[in-house]
């Protein structure tokens, strides 16, 4: 060996550092054991140094330049190895990073669920990328990569990427529960998924390490699934608009009747005076549109008169009602003595002649009239013959 050669591995052996090519490595093991004393160790600021002998931690050295010394490191001691006079370390050095590692990827399939919205059997499918970091560095190593940590981070992270794509599935379903939506509408809320991914990701303090945040992801289907999506929840809008249109429309007639409600009352306030006086007129009102709808009211001033005395007698009723008095009675009916006999169509009550039944207040029938000269009939409210000019009213020769 050269004096060069020897000055250059010299110089190999008193310097321990992670190589610039392994840097994005959450786990590297230093390839030699053996490190002699004063020998330089370079712990980068994203990192620590984790050193093990025959599979226990003996100590952790935080990011800096450390000089190998028993009077500098006092957990050195217990790694001195003393068939070489005391001038050479054994152990294990692990480079394990405490800031965030981003853009981890991750994706596939989260398996079959059901759509909380449409009831359909779909297989959604994620991909994207997510941060971590390692909280606990002993933890990590020990209770999960192992001292035989090697290869790149998908190797080392493969369980922690199971246990999320496992979580992805449960959020997705209870957040699509909470906001009433599709698996297919939940692809537009990214944000809210991102924030629910992170906060439900699985218990990981058992291994050392937490999920920080979610990175650029997409939710995605087959083209059969989402064809079956896209036409569940055409259906299930084509529903709520109809629930929604009669909504409107039961609101629109309670407005109606709302508006009529405060006209009967700003009337009865106004202008009636009190309840039983706007009462009193609507009945009043009412009756005369009843007789008129029946035919009644033809007879000119005594069909008007007629509906007038009905409604007065409905006011006074429901007024004298309110104070407990017996409300008087609608007048009777006066006939001329000797007059026809008839019978009720509507009750078969028989009454003297008249226009309404004194029992129910229907139409009467009308009795036919004849001349007392010639037999010939007439009107009932003709005054003469109209065939030979004889007095028509009764009790006239």
């Amino acid at each position: 060996m050269g004096v060069f050669d020897f000055v250059k591995s010299g110089v190999r052996e008193m310097m321990i550092a992670r190589p610039d090519h392994l840097k994005q490595l959450i786990v590297f093991k230093h390839p030699d054991q053996n490190f002699p004393f004063w020998s330089q160790l370079t712990v980068d600021s994203d990192e620590c140094a984790v050193f093990f002998k025959d599979g226990k931690v003996v100590g952790v050295l935080p990011p800096g330049r450390h000089t190998m010394s028993t009077q500098n490191i006092p957990f050195l001691n217990n790694l001195i190895n003393k068939f070489t006079g005391g001038d050479v370390f054994i152990s294990e050095i692990f480079f394990v990073k405490t800031t965030p590692v981003r853009s981890i990827p991750f994706g596939g399939p989260i398996g079959d669920m059901i759509d909380p919205l449409t009831g359909e059997q779909v297989i959604p499918r994620i991909f994207g990328e997510f941060s971590l970091v390692v909280t606990d560095p002993v933890r990590f190593i020990v209770g999960y990569t192992g001292q035989a940590a090697q290869g790149d981070n998908d190797t080392i992270l493969n369980w922690v990427k199971g246990l999320f794509m496992n979580g992805v599935k449960m959020t997705l379903g209870e957040l699509c529960e909470v906001e009433q939506k599709s698996v297919l509408q939940a692809v537009a809320l990214t944000t809210k998924l991102a924030t629910a991914f992170v906060a439900n990701a699985p218990d990981l303090n058992d291994i050392g390490v937490r999920i920080l945040q979610m990175g650029q992801f997409s939710l995605n289907f087959s083209e059969d699934d989402r064809q079956r999506l896209v036409e569940a929840n055409a259906e299930i809008a084509k529903a709520n608009r109809g629930v929604k249109v009669a909504e409107a429309q039961a609101k629109a007639k309670q407005f109606e009747l709302d508006q009529k409600f405060g006209q009967d009352a700003k009337y009865v306030q106004q202008l009636a005076g009190n309840y039983q006086n706007y009462a009193a007129g609507q009945a009043m009102m009412g009756a005369g549109q009843g007789m008129a709808a029946h035919g009644v009211g033809d007879g000119g001033l005594a069909g008007a008169g007629m509906q007038m005395a009905v409604g007065l007698n409905m006011a006074n009723a429901m007024q004298s009602g309110g104070g407990g008095a017996q409300a008087p009675q609608a007048p009777q009916a006066q006939f001329t003595p000797g007059g026809a006999m008839t019978t009720c169509a509507k009750c078969n009550t028989r009454q003297p002649g008249g226009k309404f039944c004194a029992e129910c207040g229907g139409a009467l029938a009308q009795a036919r009239k004849f001349c007392n000269n010639c037999g010939q009939e007439t009107a009932p409210a003709a005054k003469f013959c109209a065939n030979c000019g004889t007095s028509a009213l009764p009790g006239t020769p």
